[in-house]
């Protein structure tokens, strides 16, 4: 998934200085005017993190993004605020709906930092996802092996908690055994 950046905001003027403040950032920015749009965007892009204006017609920044928690909770949010309206951006912070806040004007260098670190959260957070999808795949596969084949999973530990691999019975052959008999018949090859 790419990094793409939803940057809602209804002065013209802000979306500007925001996009080029993010020029050389390696990112997909949209821009709109209102949180309406906003959600149009989100319903057809994927978006990693989104940047919200507090202080809008129609919609607040708040509202809007408590809406975006609550239909894509995966997507990291950040609000702007300039005016009175810095106890709203507080109680989004302390109701988990938004992940930093800023006042107008920006520091650039503190709004890129925040937005790389978003970026970095949500991606660590999706591979932790898709990680532990894996662990529970393989859980199930290891619980269905086990009933298949009982005490195929058993393990020995030494002391120390080690795993103890058992010595092979005298009569196995040994995997060097096995591999050079491979090598020597071509059938054996072509099979593999």
């Amino acid at each position: 998934m790419e990094n793409s950046i939803l940057l809602v905001d209804d002065e013209s003027s802000v979306l500007s200085a925001l996009k080029r403040a993010l020029i050389d950032e390696p990112y997909t920015i949209h821009a709109v005017n209102s949180g309406a749009e906003g959600l149009s965007v989100l319903e057809e892009t994927a978006v990693k993190l989104v940047i919200s204006d507090e202080k809008m017609p129609g919609m607040s920044g708040s509202a809007f993004l408590s809406t975006v928690k609550e239909l894509f909770p995966e997507t990291l949010r950040i609000i702007l605020t300039g005016h009175a309206s810095i106890e709203a951006a507080m109680n989004a912070v302390n109701n988990g709906e938004i992940y930093r806040f800023f006042s107008k004007p920006w520091n650039e260098i503190e709004l890129k930092l925040a937005i790389r670190s978003a970026i970095e959260k949500y991606d660590l957070e999706a591979e932790n996802k898709r990680l532990l999808k894996t662990v529970t795949r393989q859980a199930d596969e290891l619980k269905q092996l086990e009933e298949t084949h009982p005490g195929i999973t058993d393990l020995e530990r030494d002391e120390d908690g080690t795993l103890v691999l058992n010595e092979k019975p005298h009569g196995d052959k040994d995997i060097s055994e096995i591999l050079s008999e491979l090598a020597e018949e071509p059938d054996a090859r072509e099979d593999i």
